[in-house]
């Protein structure tokens, strides 16, 4: 299921950017955090705080502050007395700016925490937005294998005793390399990609039937693991059924949906005899080739169409 909930702590950020504590209110390093987004308060400083979201960080840059220096003392008294007013988690002033006194005087009347980053602000905003993404974007949790195949990264799903397992063992034994095994943890980042990681407890190992647990750091290598990898294809592996009609031309492209992204997909029926991790190569690769504007079946049908058409020429004369 997608995590509706997720936060985290104020004090999580302020250790990943090395934010300079100017104040601090109680427990705040435990705050949590659940905005995706920040605030500019150019407009609530003015007064105007139609829409203005209290779960979001405030963050004051140049623009800000050089508005605040034209004002007077009481002026930016009243401004920050109302900005502070509400309960944001903290204040956040970008290239090291200095806090006006008044900041300071409405952040303890308020109880509110103060931060400073010597970062531009268009580096600072930008990185901000990603780790809080990065932190809050929307995760669930599918059974599945997760590989990197010719840098494509392709989770392969199926029914349990398909042979997701075997096939990736093959595939990690050709120099591929292991995401995740049996659980995939997937999050949609703010490029609306998606990016798989195994869970914590059994990341680098695989399970296969008849043998047990395998780690496969110990066994191929730390090569052979990769901690995360977004999400290009798709492989649904399924028991052949001789009454069903595969795709043999590909001119269709199939895609799956998850959380909201769609992503290509392919089913390849299991059939004793058939060798499915050299499949599965192929798919990739032939994934890519798409990605770059080339459709074999498509260039293959159009050649058919320009050939078809010349012989109808010919047969016209």
């Amino acid at each position: 299921m997608v995590d509706q909930h997720k936060s985290v702590k104020l004090g999580e950020i302020i250790r990943e950017f090395k934010l300079e504590i100017l104040r601090t209110a109680p427990d705040y390093k435990n705050l949590p955090l659940r905005a995706l987004d920040i605030n500019r308060p150019g407009l609530p400083l003015t007064g105007f705080f139609e829409h203005f979201d209290t779960e979001r960080l405030l963050l004051i840059g140049l623009t800000e502050h050089t508005y605040l220096s034209g004002l007077t003392s009481e002026q930016r008294r009243e401004s920050f007395d109302k900005l502070l007013s509400y309960p944001v988690p903290a204040l956040i002033l970008t290239r090291g700016l200095e806090a006006y006194p008044e900041c300071m005087e409405m952040a303890g009347k308020h109880d509110r925490t103060v931060l400073r980053s010597t970062l531009r602000t268009s580096v600072f905003m930008s990185s901000l937005i990603s780790s809080l993404y990065n932190h809050l974007a929307p995760q669930i949790t599918q059974s599945g294998v997760m590989l990197e195949v010719y840098g494509e990264g392709v989770l392969i799903q199926g029914e349990s005793g398909v042979g997701k397992s075997e096939v990736a063992i093959e595939l990690l034994k050709r120099g591929h390399r292991l995401v995740a095994d049996d659980a995939v943890e997937i999050k949609e980042t703010s490029r609306h990609t998606l990016v798989a990681t195994a869970p914590e407890l059994i990341r680098g190992y695989m399970e296969l039937r008849g043998i047990g647990v395998i780690d496969i750091s110990r066994l191929l290598g730390m090569g052979a693991i990769k901690l995360t990898q977004e999400i290009d294809l798709v492989v649904n592996l399924e028991p052949w059924d001789d009454k069903a009609v595969y795709d043999r031309f590909g001119l269709e492209s199939h895609f799956t949906e998850i959380l909201g992204v769609k992503v290509p997909a392919a089913t390849i029926p299991v059939k004793p005899g058939r060798n499915l991790a050299s499949i599965v190569e192929v798919a990739a690769m032939n994934n890519r080739n798409r990605k770059m504007g080339h459709n074999a079946a498509q260039e293959l049908t159009e050649r058919m169409d320009r050939l078809f058409a010349q012989q109808a020429e010919g047969g016209d004369n």
